[in-house]
């Protein structure tokens, strides 16, 4: 007994108290070898299909590119010596392919050691622009897809900090390009100035700004110097050979689009006062149209500062909004406005009203369509037809509408009203195509238009091509997968009256791959690429979805993995990893969107890792959390969680693989949030992982997750749903990990130190790994492997080989 005492005494002290100068450590190798497989490239098709660019890259960054400088201001990290966004997931190679086969080709000309982003095909997809990041900023590069060639042309003066700096003119033989200021000021160095007063802010009696707790807001006066700094660009004009001119003189540019004629450009400019509660884009603003050749024809729009919302959701500013051209026509604005003040408390038998004005923008602006909830967007298709979408979150409902823009005393048709959680009545997605503007609008026929589903149901998902006759509302299915031991999704249509579409199979031990389909034709596949399954030691993993009900009669379903060393008749650990997501129905909660023959692919987040080391995996558990009704799904949220992790284990308990007393529970972001909950109110777990996670919701007063209700209308709710006020009653083992940089709204950094102090200090057991420069996911090589290797070693002593627990009368006996 005594050498017993000394051995867990020695692996408490050696796993709990020697961390303090750990250095990154490398997971067991069997994950390794998993987590360290090549990635296959993403790709870049033209609307034809016909040329392929390949792009590929690193599975992760280095801990040495997350440590360059980086400045945080106005939600933007920026890294204020090369001038692009510090978290930039970079490319490291671009290949070509022309035509439907064959391998890709190296593209002469290319940079050695570059690392590219912001790829923007041209107008006519003969060309793509991309930048190339040096040590001293960014460099706009023009890669030629016919000749599988590549040349710079400009220097690295590029201002990309807020998204793609590149604007195609529609002619594809110029571009927009945003450049730095020989004006900007010298950035501050906020950590070394010296104060010279007080940051003010000021809030006015009756004045509401109910906002979200936003990360890496401005500060005091250094940060606006600096934002204002950064966020200034020149604009120029660049051709092709690299020749380029000022277009625009300096100001803080955050958005530029042409007309579809290519005749006008409206841009849309940051303006001051700026803000310390929300982020630049609810900054003060204004969008101005000029002609081409940079001539100012008029201001269409002036933003105020956007602070102070109606409480919801659904809550809007007032004033025009989702200003956008509308891509059938040469040259004609589009925009919304509210018809409800902008707050969803208002009844009204209209949210949203639509208008158009046409160049040269000075006529009465013109009704087009009015919607019931909360206008989202429009499908252009020509003069007399386009769809439009409207929602609602408090119902989770949508609608679609089939209108006449040139007639709108025609009242709009609803073709569709249904909840959008609702997966399995979904319609899909209609088919649009390039017209002489190079704009996507409807693929019309007649008056019939096509729809992509996704085909999900009880019996699984066989994704299908719809025809749908606008007028009669009727559809004609064209084509349904019949694939069973596969699944295969429709990408996108090629030609949809020609029966041609893209589509990806793939099955769990076949890499995700693109073919051609003729629907109408019927004739075989065309493969567009071959990539290989590059995680051969889990291709033959047992796996199945599994379907099971709550004690309350909801059917939930979870992805089950048998570990790589399975017997028969033998009870392994395990390990659930689930995200809560909220309902407003049943029917909808209990939707299965899974497939046992989706490829099995162990991304760094991923608990699959684990059937390498002997563990039952049930992945992507059901955890619904429903509200119908006047109810909200946070009101009995606790319940309903535990619920849900007693049914899931039950249900592979019953199957006789576990042992139901070594199962761990883990979870990111807003599973993390779950993890803790569920080690705090129930006893089904042995241990937790919880990572990037939000614990004590008084700190998120004003809205977390779905939850709209402000801590003072619903106090009990925050202080029930919060990990931190229940501490006290955690007695598992729980490890926290958390990104040092995280970015997200809520999960501050503070929200992982201050649930382990409080832990701690009550004598739990826990543990809290701070991962140094990462944000809300973690990007670096060093810290991914690091976080693997803490949750394999967590797993090994607190649930594979878990000691059992004996009442102080059994110990005294033995």
């Amino acid at each position: 007994m005594k050498y017993i005492f000394t051995l867990c005494l020695f692996l408490c002290l050696s796993f709990g108290f020697s961390q303090e100068n750990l250095t990154y450590q490398k997971p067991h190798q069997n994950i390794l070898e998993l987590a360290e497989a090549p990635l296959a490239p993403s790709i870049r098709m033209d609307s034809k299909g016909e040329n392929i660019v390949f792009l590929y890259r690193s599975n992760y960054k280095t801990i040495e590119e997350l440590s360059e400088t980086e400045l945080r201001l106005g939600g933007l990290r920026i890294n204020p010596v090369t001038n692009i966004g510090s978290r930039t997931r970079y490319y490291t190679d671009v290949k070509v392919r022309n035509g439907k086969s064959g391998d890709p080709k190296n593209i002469s000309g290319m940079p050695d050691n570059g690392r590219f982003a912001n790829f923007s095909w041209s107008p006519d997809q003969k060309f793509m622009t991309f930048t190339n990041t040096v040590s001293n900023g960014a460099e706009l590069w023009l890669l030629d897809i016919l000749n599988a060639s590549a040349k710079k042309i400009t220097d690295a003066n590029l201002n990309a900090n807020m998204g793609n700096p590149v604007t195609w003119f529609k002619d594809s033989k110029a571009m927009l390009v945003k450049m730095l200021p020989d004006t900007r000021k010298p950035l501050i160095n906020t950590k070394e100035a010296v104060p010279t007063g007080p940051t003010v802010s000021v809030s006015e009696a009756g004045v509401k700004a109910q906002n979200r707790t936003y990360q890496d807001l401005l500060k005091n006066k250094n940060d606006e110097h600096n934002f204002e700094q950064l966020a200034q660009s020149v604009i120029y004009k660049v051709n092709l050979d690299g020749s380029k001119s000022v277009w625009k003189e300096s100001d803080m540019y955050r958005g530029l689009s042409f007309s579809p004629n290519g005749e006008y450009v409206m841009i849309t400019t940051i303006k001051k006062p700026f803000s310390y509660l929300v982020p630049y884009y609810r900054f003060p603003s204004a969008s101005t149209i000029y002609k081409s050749n940079g001539d100012k024809v008029k201001t269409v729009l002036e933003v105020p500062l956007i602070e102070d919302l109606p409480k919801g959701f659904m809550a809007e500013r007032k004033g025009k909004r989702n200003f956008t051209w509308r891509d059938d026509k040469p040259a004609t604005l589009v925009w919304a406005e509210v018809l409800d003040g902008g707050d969803p408390a208002n009844e009204v038998p209209y949210r949203d009203e639509v208008f158009q004005q046409d160049a040269p923008f000075d006529g009465l602006a013109k009704s087009i369509l009015k919607t019931k909830d909360r206008f989202s967007g429009i499908i252009w298709g020509n003069d007399n037809t386009a769809l439009a979408y409207d929602y609602w979150w408090n119902t989770r409902n949508t609608r679609t509408y089939v209108f006449n823009p040139s007639n709108p005393n025609q009242e709009a048709k609803i073709l569709f009203d249904r909840n959008y959680q609702d997966r399995y009545s979904d319609p899909g997605s209609f088919v649009t195509s390039k017209n002489a503007f190079n704009e996507y609008v409807l693929e019309l026929d007649d008056n019939k238009v096509y729809l992509i589903g996704d085909g999900y149901s009880k019996e699984g998902k066989f994704p299908f091509v719809d025809e749908l006759d606008l007028e009669t509302k009727k559809t004609n299915r064209l084509y349904q997968s019949q694939l069973t031991d596969k699944v295969e999704d429709i990408s996108s249509a090629l030609d949809a009256k020609k029966g041609e579409f893209v589509v990806r199979i793939e099955s769990k031990n076949e890499y995700p791959n693109y073919y051609i389909r003729n629907i109408k034709k019927r004739i075989g596949l065309i493969p567009l690429t071959q990539f290989e399954n590059p995680f051969k030691s889990i291709q033959d993993v047992e796996k199945q979805v599994i379907n099971y009900k709550r004690d309350d009669g909801l059917d939930l379903s979870a992805t089950l993995y048998l570990p790589t060393n399975y017997e028969a008749g033998k009870k392994y650990p395990m390990i659930m990893w689930a995200y809560p997501r909220e309902y407003k129905d049943k029917n909808s909660a209990g939707q299965n969107t899974s497939s046992s023959n989706e490829f099995t692919y162990p991304y760094y987040g991923s608990p699959i890792y684990w059937v390498t080391r002997g563990y039952v995996v049930l992945d992507d558990a059901s955890f619904p959390i429903v509200g119908e009704g006047d109810e909200e799904p946070n009101d009995s949220f606790i319940k309903q969680l535990v619920a849900n992790g007693k049914a899931a284990i039950d249900a592979v308990d019953n199957m006789g693989y576990i042992d139901r007393d070594r199962v761990a529970v883990g979870g990111h972001s807003y599973g993390a949030f779950m993890t803790a909950n569920l080690l705090s109110h129930s006893n089904l777990f042995a241990a937790g992982i919880a990572r990037s996670g939000a614990y004590n919701r008084t700190l998120t007063p004003f809205g977390f997750q779905s939850e709209e209700r402000n801590y003072w209308e619903a106090p009990e709710i925050y202080y029930n749903m919060s990990p931190f006020m229940h501490a006290d009653t955690m007695k598992t083992p729980l490890l926290l990990i958390h990104g040092e940089a995280d970015n997200n709204s809520g999960t501050y950094p503070l929200q992982s130190e201050r649930y382990f102090n409080a832990l701690k200090g009550l004598g739990a057991p826990v543990r809290l790994v701070m991962l140094p420069k990462e944000s809300h996911g973690y990007a670096a090589k060093e810290s991914i492997m690091h976080m693997l290797w803490e949750q394999d070693q967590w797993l090994e002593q607190h649930v594979k080989n878990k000691a059992e627990v004996k009442t102080p009368e059994e110990s005294i006996k033995n």
